[in-house]
C-alpha cells in the first residue's frame, strides 16, 4: 500500500465519521442554545436542566437517525472491500 493511498483511506474514514457524527452533534448544538437562552430569560441555573434535555435530544436523534447511519457505514465498509 502506498502513502497515497493510506492517506487516502484515512481522509475517507475521518469524512464517514465526520459526516455520521454531525447531525448528533448539531442537535445537541441547538438544544443546548436553546437551554441556555431559557434559563437566561427565567434566571434558572440548575445544572441538571441543561444536560437532561440535550441528553433526551440525542438519544431521539440517534434512534431516528441510526437507519441512516448504518446505510452510510455499510456503504463506506462496500467501498472499502471494492478496493
Amino acid at each position: 500500500m502506498s502513502f497515497e493511498q493510506a492517506s487516502e483511506l484515512i481522509r475517507n474514514a475521518l469524512t464517514v465519521a465526520l459526516i455520521i457524527s454531525a447531525p448528533l452533534l448539531l442537535i445537541g448544538l441547538a438544544v443546548g442554545v436553546i437551554v441556555a437562552l431559557l434559563q437566561a430569560v427565567t434566571q434558572i441555573q440548575e445544572q441538571a436542566l441543561s444536560f437532561v434535555p440535550k441528553i433526551i435530544a440525542m438519544v431521539v436523534a440517534a434512534i431516528v437517525l441510526l437507519p441512516w447511519m448504518g446505510q452510510r457505514l455499510v456503504i463506506y465498509a462496500q467501498q472499502l472491500w471494492l478496493r
